[in-house]
């Protein structure tokens, strides 16, 4: 098989032997150039053109060691094929150390054009592969100063980890966030940084699994005390990134400075806590009034004084429960209940009353916009079942809240002499005049139409995304020392 035109010098005293040498490598697709001593060879390649130079031991002035020492001084010298005689392995060892690519001898069984030609097509994939090398490693150093300079662009302080977890690059903003240098962070890992504030198992445990399984690491915050930074608070954010064409994986990690933004959080959530207390207070002493105006007030009143009053102190118990909160954006819907069923015993039943007041909730918050019209549903559809489920005077009300699929539902059931069948379907006017209707109206939800289902009254109101599971105090996992 032919093999590019390549242009071709070869050096030789020997006239004969250059013009054999010449036309058999045309024969191949090369182009030959012939000089018959070094010092024309050497003023040929430096014209430029020639990509492979054959080059003879014995010429007249100068032998070829010396004209190869010449060829290699020069700023791109070609690849330079030695031919020596048979017996001389001592030359032919001298021209590899002085840089010559191969050598070839001259023989009289006539194999030497045939091994020269072998010799050049080495010679031709070797100087391609280098030329693909040094190629390749100036795209690679290109891309990195590139990518170097991106990095000192962000303003967030990252980092870029080996597979091993070592530093590779750390950012400007990095160094100058820490106060270390550059060669300080080389090679070294993470954990090892400052007084290893980063040395967190949990943290350890998630960046193993950034690289081996493609998992990312979001938002996992660490408060702790840093050398001239003092308090502080990160958001550590860690992908896998790769080459494209390349099989090795790096990991950037990303530090996110939420110290202020958390701060603010807090003074938000404490600011909202303390104005809660204080409304809650504030409607306590309205409770308290209502209920001794309701002392003096004639029987036929007292029992419109007690049903504001239940309805008053539901909204209070609700601000009670965000100024106790750690949240602040969202209620939870639990200690709601408890609450308010601790309000209407207090209120409308008393410490001898044989009624009970159970609560059977899952973990669920509630958002403080329509915790309001919650709890007084709450409140009037207990209330209700306090005066008419009960004739006797004992039974146990039970407030239960579940999530079904993508709806909510509220549950108000009682073990009392239960209602007509006729009545059922108007259980919003039974129970609580319009209230209850106007409650639902403001929740978007609708009243379940109810089943027979044993004793008693169970009262279901279907809540669309009204709820929201439980979370932890963040969201996010959170280490603080």
């Amino acid at each position: 098989m032919s093999v590019p035109r390549t242009r071709i010098l070869y050096i030789d005293d020997d006239p004969g032997l250059c013009r054999l040498v010449q036309k058999d490598l045309e024969r191949q697709g090369h182009v030959v150039e012939i000089a018959t001593e070094g010092a024309s060879g050497l003023a040929r390649i430096a014209q430029g053109g020639i990509e492979i130079v054959v080059l003879d031991h014995y010429m007249p002035n100068q032998d070829g060691l010396e004209t190869l020492a010449s060829i290699r001084a020069l700023a791109e010298p070609p690849p330079v094929i030695y031919v020596t005689a048979m017996q001389e392995g001592r030359v032919a060892v001298a021209a590899l150390k002085a840089g010559a690519v191969d050598y070839v001898a001259k023989d009289v069984q006539g194999e030497f054009l045939a091994l020269l030609r072998r010799a050049i097509h080495a010679a031709l994939d070797a100087a391609m592969l280098r030329r693909a090398k040094e190629a390749a490693e100036i795209e690679s150093k290109r891309n990195w100063q590139l990518t170097q300079s991106i990095v000192d662009t962000i303003r967030d302080p990252l980092v870029v980890l080996e597979q091993d977890m070592t530093i590779v690059t750390a950012s400007r903003a990095f160094l100058t966030m820490f106060g270390i240098t550059e060669a300080e962070t080389h090679g070294r890992r993470v954990s090892e940084l400052g007084q290893h504030q980063w040395d967190v198992p949990a943290l350890r445990h998630l960046m193993e699994k950034v690289l081996p399984e493609n998992k990312p690491i979001e938002s996992f915050e660490i408060e702790d005390d840093f050398p001239g930074l003092g308090r502080r608070v990160f958001n550590l954010n860690a992908r896998k990134i790769s080459r494209p064409g390349n099989h090795s994986h790096r990991m950037l990690v990303v530090f996110e400075d939420i110290t202020d933004r958390k701060q603010r959080e807090r003074d938000a959530l404490s600011l909202t806590n303390e104005i809660s207390h204080r409304i809650k207070n504030n409607l306590q002493v309205i409770v308290g009034l209502i209920s001794f105006e309701a002392r003096s007030t004639a029987m036929p009143c007292v029992q419109g004084y007690k049903a504001m009053q239940a309805r008053i102190g539901a909204i209070a118990q609700l601000y009670d429960v965000i100024s106790q909160s750690s949240r602040g954006r969202t209620v939870a819907v639990d200690a709601y209940l408890r609450e308010i069923a601790r309000t209407m015993s207090a209120s409308l039943l008393g410490s001898s009353s044989g009624i009970t007041i159970e609560i059977k909730a899952q973990a669920l918050e509630i958002d403080p916009d329509r915790a309001v019209p919650f709890g007084l549903l709450v409140n009037e559809l207990a209330t209700n079942a306090i005066k008419h489920a009960f004739p006797e005077g004992t039974g146990t009300i039970v407030l239960s809240v579940e999530q079904i699929g993508d709806q909510i539902e509220l549950t108000v059931a009682d073990n009392g002499v239960g209602m007509k069948e006729k009545d059922s379907a108007r259980i919003s006017e039974k129970r609580g005049s319009d209230y209850v209707a106007i409650f639902v109206r403001q929740l978007g939800g609708a009243i379940v139409p109810p089943r027979s289902e044993g004793k008693g009254t169970i009262v279901r109101v279907r809540l669309p995304l009204l709820l929201v599971p439980s979370v932890p105090s963040g969201g996010a996992d959170r280490v603080a020392a």
